[in-house]
């Protein structure tokens, strides 16, 4: 995927040449995936990405990288990049987002990156997390983070003339975001839990195709100011506001100038139009379409479908977890994720050329009656 908004003519080599920057980085993390070290993969993404980075024509600088100069020998906060020739731009970047879904074989591991103008883009300074929302262009103006997030949840659920019920919020399983979980799901809407990757999750948030609807969630700043330049580029909305971790890093924050209390909008974030963003998949995705087909990636939505929460701890995937099972056709599905009230799987890839399949679950408290689910066939 690669987008450019620019006011005046675009650049299409430069838009080109981002795009195999992070085709580079997902084909060198590509080689890791499923082989259980993530360090590897991040650094293969690296290598690959800062190795393409000084064949391209521009003055770049990294705002947004892999971190400071003493702990990020390449790509770090800083560092100048490309031939030295104009544009002088700005340049956020994150080779593997995803480490650790390339590292299980999971899905939504991206390589991103997003350049806009010298000085535009915003540096989010000490504080490493904010607060996001972000959705499609029909509900943009309804992201607010000083409302509830239950109200903002029933106001998009009018505005597509649909049931709270089938309203898909997307976000980050993190401790930090436990009460907006309760908050979703208490309005009566759905979550999809997500273990790594919001800047994959606001693509699907922005997709006016996709069944989800919104992302929230308190995640990283690098992400927030990747996901910002993606917006721009392909329409929807996003507003966020730093939430520094502890005193120390709020502290840190005011002494240099942050307001804390600022709601930063896309426009904020990257202060020009003339910005460009490319982003490569390196594992596949799971996008909630109504249809998938064998090697797809699905969600089941119930109750009491898992005793407690767990994830599979490495690959090949089990097709037992926490104590539940789940068949298509008679076929046990491998398992990503499990919940009491969600699991992650993927549709075996026996069923690749059939059209239905009938699922059932199996917990410790019994079995699901038979339910048929259509697919794609090959």
């Amino acid at each position: 995927m690669s987008a450019y908004r620019t006011q005046g003519k675009p650049d299409r080599n430069l838009a080109l040449e981002l795009v195999r920057v992070t085709e580079a980085a997902a084909l060198g993390a590509a080689r890791q995936i499923g082989r259980g070290d993530k360090e590897a993969a991040d650094q293969a993404a690296v290598d690959a990405m800062r190795h393409m980075l000084d064949s391209v024509r521009f003055d770049g600088v990294v705002v947004i990288g892999e971190g400071e100069k003493d702990r990020a020998p390449m790509l770090f906060n800083g560092e100048h990049i490309g031939d030295g020739s104009p544009p002088a731009v700005d340049i956020a970047v994150d080779p593997l987002e995803g480490t650790t879904p390339t590292a299980r074989g999971m899905p939504s591991a991206l390589s991103v990156i997003a350049l806009s103008p010298r000085g535009t883009m915003f540096d989010p300074g000490p504080c490493f997390y904010m607060e996001k929302l972000a959705g499609a262009a029909q509900i943009a103006d309804l992201l607010d983070l000083d409302r509830p997030l239950e109200e903002t949840v029933k106001l998009v659920a009018k505005r597509k003339g649909s049931d709270v019920g089938d309203v898909m919020v997307v976000m980050l399983d993190r401790p930090r975001n436990e009460d907006g979980l309760r908050r979703v799901r208490e309005a009566g809407a759905r979550a999809r839990l997500i273990s790594d990757g919001d800047v994959s999750a606001v693509l699907l948030a922005c997709d006016e195709r996709s069944a989800v609807d919104l992302l929230w969630g308190i995640g990283g700043t690098p992400e927030g100011v990747l996901s910002a330049a993606a917006v721009k580029c392909l329409g929807g909305g996003l507003v966020g506001r730093l939430s520094p971790r502890d005193d120390a890093e709020r502290e840190a924050a005011l002494a240099a100038g942050y307001d804390l209390e600022r709601v930063l909008d896309c426009d904020a974030v990257i202060a020009s139009d003339d910005c460009l963003f490319s982003a490569t998949g390196v594992t596949d995705g799971a996008g909630f379409s109504a249809r998938i087909s064998g090697g797809g990636i699905g969600s089941i939505f119930g109750t009491n479908l898992a005793g407690a929460t767990t994830s599979s701890p490495s690959v090949p995937l089990p097709t037992t977890l926490g104590g539940t099972t789940v068949t298509m056709n008679g076929i046990a599905v491998p398992l990503f994720f499990v919940s009491p009230l969600q699991i992650n799987f993927q549709v075996p890839w026996e069923l690749l050329s059939s059209a239905t399949a009938n699922l059932s679950v199996k917990t410790t408290l019994g079995a699901s009656p038979s339910i048929t689910m259509n697919l794609f066939s090959a």
